[in-house]
């Protein structure tokens, strides 16, 4: 009697519900159990707080590890007698199926999902204990002794499930911190504030920039806010040319005109680097209309709601007016709007280009995709024209250089080859833009990738470049480079833009940090999609694309950091799509984990510094990716200064590789027929010398292979191939075939792959090959064949 008394006083006392059942120890003990029997009545987490059910598939189980005998033995087996096992697993089953079961479930957060999950769990860690804890094993005892009911193990199922689900505890709180329904209220120094709001609403070239930064300058301080690197410096410049001292902030720089090194009263910023605290007489947001873009919106939002500035002039197209002017009405200020019309006139053309041999002076192709900018460039330069080459993985002083060739009246570089990165940032002397494609990849809300036609306000942004105000072309045109598309172009062209309807939102660090106060054993990347799941947003507002996010958390989520730390990393701005420099990442956070600073040596080390200019394409790529990696290492150093000491020797090495790159690049024609010698892309299909013009052919039996060259891919089958294989490739009626069903969306390259497999497995076209093969046997004697 001694030892029950003493071991009920162990045990932690709280109120429960009456029992149910007779059974005397069944009764102590789940009134001792600590959890209440939840009531047909109880409303649901999400039902209380007005917000959508969880996406419990984001709810990762943790681990709870069976009993072992402790000091004091099995405690429930002293009271009670040992359990049969064989029994227990019957009466778990049929707690299982109860549907009562299930229900009570659901009215505590356990869904469909997590009850089986849960039940799945419990079963095993109670099969599997060499002992249970004395409540569990005195009610398991009293339902096998039928003293009990099989519904009276819940409050310890449900004990068991919190265990396993800790979200489940705490789903108020959870909902409370991801609660993004008044974004106007995290900015207390903007909102104690009147603000005036000016929209410069225009297309491009119609001068509302212009009007709004003349504001700036005249202001006593001031900050621009801009998409790009290129844009900041644009105005840094622009600024202490016209005697404004004026800094610069970019994520990976800091220029500071004060050689004291005192704050100007005016700086010019990449729009993710702007200060929402700092005091301004006027702020200028350009190209508001990026608010909707899918991964980087909320750093529009956030300029939008909190800049702390007298004056916010936004500029952008004239769409976002509508959705500024709402999200203006929730802060209580009225949006002053004043519309632009364009400076120079545009036109559409009535005829396509069709031939690289009507290229003149001041044309620009745009393509999508580099290989079609490898292409293109290389079929230029086989018709004795130079041709300047701008795409986005380019450095920005290769950019800016790129752009000065072709602006300069007296060098003979009359043509551009660029993508879509010439739609803002650069000053470029544009007489018609020619679209190569009408077709590009993109990356929807949901992070999926498509292909589908350029949208109404990209294209309008394109085409703007031609015909500038600044430039010596007074006039603009556009067309397309093949027949087939200008129908589209003029119907794109036509179309109204839609208005802007919501702006973008990203869960903070702060946010997240809460939310691992409560789930300390969720990685980030798991944390992150609970909180979107979670999350709650009005109709003016959406939760901004993660998957980048969540890629570098799951990269790195191996690596002891904590909590903080982890999440600077995972907002590092790297393509995700470069091998190399997500190799770089993981090392940085590998060195930074073990407290070793990355000095200027490990970083000469790791990429094998100093580097000499590309001798073929690939090498271009690479080297690409290295500034890149230095452009990572600057980000890190401004966050983390004692592990990334030194900066500015990174900067000097990075401008050395920026010199580099400008090399190969104007020579990018070489480049590309040294990858030729040994890569000749087709379609990804074998491609052999007798395919070729007997020219052709003694070029290529004669070049020298390059080691390491991978197969070149690209949206059409015009990559990599000068223009004679090109007309012969024609027609044969293949290559032109499957470019055009490319470009025009209707294949993919898996499609293809996927029909090469095909071919190849079918007992019909391995006939046809033999029979292929025999009649050409005397030629293949002297075919080699090259590797697509």
């Amino acid at each position: 009697m001694n030892r029950c008394v003493w071991l009920l006083a162990r045990l932690p006392a709280r109120p429960g519900p009456a029992p149910r059942h007779a059974g005397a120890a069944s009764a102590v003990f789940r009134s001792l159990g600590g959890l209440r029997h939840p009531s047909r009545a109880a409303a649901s987490s999400s039902e209380r707080n007005g917000g959508r059910a969880p996406d419990t598939s984001l709810f990762v189980p943790l681990h709870v590890q069976p009993l072992a005998p402790g000091p004091e033995g099995d405690i429930g087996a002293e009271l009670t007698q040992p359990l049969n096992k064989s029994e227990v697993l019957k009466i778990l089953n049929k707690f299982y199926k109860r549907k009562e079961m299930q229900r009570l479930g659901g009215e505590n957060g356990l869904d469909a999902r997590l009850f089986h999950q849960a039940f799945i769990s419990f079963r095993k860690y109670i099969m599997e204990s060499s002992f249970l804890s004395a409540d569990v094993h005195i009610i398991l005892n009293d339902i096998c002794c039928g003293a009990g009911h099989v519904d009276d193990l819940f409050p310890f199922f449900l004990r068991h499930a919190k265990q396993i689900f800790p979200m489940l505890d705490c789903m108020d709180d959870l909902r409370k911190i991801s609660d993004l329904r008044l974004p106007p209220n995290w900015y207390p120094e903007a909102r104690a504030i009147q603000r005036k709001i000016v929209f410069h609403a225009g297309p491009t070239n119609s001068g509302k920039t212009h009007h709004a930064i003349q504001r700036y300058l005249a202001a006593k301080s001031g900050i621009y806010c801009g998409p790009l690197k290129l844009l900041a410096h644009e105005i840094f410049q622009k600024s202490n040319d016209a005697s404004v001292p004026c800094d610069l902030v970019t994520g990976e720089e800091r220029v500071l005109v004060d050689p004291e090194g005192r704050q100007a009263t005016h700086v010019a910023c990449t729009i993710e680097m702007c200060s929402v605290t700092t005091p301004y007489e006027v702020a200028v947001i350009d190209e508001i209309q990026m608010i909707r873009d899918p991964a980087r919106g909320w750093a529009w939002t956030r300029a939008l709601l909190g800049l702390s500035a007298e004056e916010v002039h936004v500029c952008g197209e004239a769409a976002a007016i509508d959705l500024v002017t709402e999200l203006m009405y929730s802060t209580g200020e009225e949006v002053e709007v004043r519309n632009y019309k364009r400076l120079t006139p545009i036109t559409v053309l009535d005829y396509a280009l069709e031939s690289l041999d009507n290229l003149r002076p001041g044309d620009c192709i745009v393509c999508f995709n580099k290989n079609d900018i490898y292409s293109v460039s290389r079929q230029i330069e086989a018709r004795g024209l130079e041709c300047a080459v701008i795409y986005g993985s380019l450095p920005p002083g290769t950019k800016l250089t790129q752009a000065k060739k072709f602006n300069d009246p007296d060098d003979p570089c009359k043509i551009l080859v660029a993508t879509d990165a010439i739609g803002m940032g650069l000053n470029l002397s544009i007489k018609r833009i020619i679209f190569n494609s009408l077709m590009k990849p993109s990356i929807n809300e949901k992070g999926e990738k498509e292909m589908d036609a350029i949208p109404t306000s990209q294209a309008l942004q394109i085409s703007g470049r031609a015909g500038r105000f600044s430039s010596v072309f007074k006039e603009g045109e556009v067309t397309t480079m093949h027949r087939d598309d200008l129908v589209l172009l003029k119907e794109i062209l036509n179309r109204s833009v839609p208005p802007i309807e919501t702006a973008g939102l990203h869960p903070t660090a702060e946010q997240i940090e809460m939310f691992a106060y409560h789930l300390p054993d969720a990685t980030l990347s798991n944390l992150m999609d609970i909180f979107v799941s979670l999350s709650q947003v009005d109709g003016l507002y959406f939760v901004c694309n993660v998957d980048d996010f969540k890629f570098l958390a799951d990269m790195i989520q191996h690596i002891p950091l904590n909590l903080r730390v982890r999440y600077v990393f995972c907002t590092a701005p790297i393509n995700k799509k470069q091998p190399f420099v997500c190799t770089s990442l993981l090392k940085f956070a590998r060195q930074f984990s073990r407290n070793e600073p990355l000095t200027f040596d490990w970083i000469c080390r790791h990429t094998n510094w100093p580097l000499v200019p590309p001798k073929n394409i690939k090498d271009l790529v690479h080297l690409e990716a290295v500034h890149d990696v230095f452009d990572l290492y600057l980000w890190l150093s401004y966050r983390f200064m004692d592990m990334f000491p030194d900066a500015n020797l990174v900067r000097d090495i990075q401008k050395e590789l920026d010199n580099i790159i400008q090399i190969g690049v104007r020579s990018i024609t070489r480049l590309i027929r040294a990858s030729e010698a040994t890569s000749v892309s087709v379609n990804d299909r074998m491609l052999n010398l007798e395919d070729l013009p007997a020219a052709n052919q003694e070029q290529f039996s004669s070049a020298t292979k390059v080691p390491g060259q991978k197969r070149i891919r690209g949206s059409k089958a015009l990559g990599y191939k000068p223009a004679e294989v090109l007309s012969n490739m024609k027609s044969h009626g293949q290559g032109s075939l499957a470019a055009r069903l490319v470009r025009e969306g209707l294949l993919t390259e898996e499609m293809l792959k996927q029909l090469e497999r095909e071919w190849q497995r079918d007992p019909f076209s391995d006939k046809l090959r033999a029979q292929c093969t025999e009649s050409h046997t005397d030629k293949q004697k002297h075919t080699t064949k090259i590797p697509s």
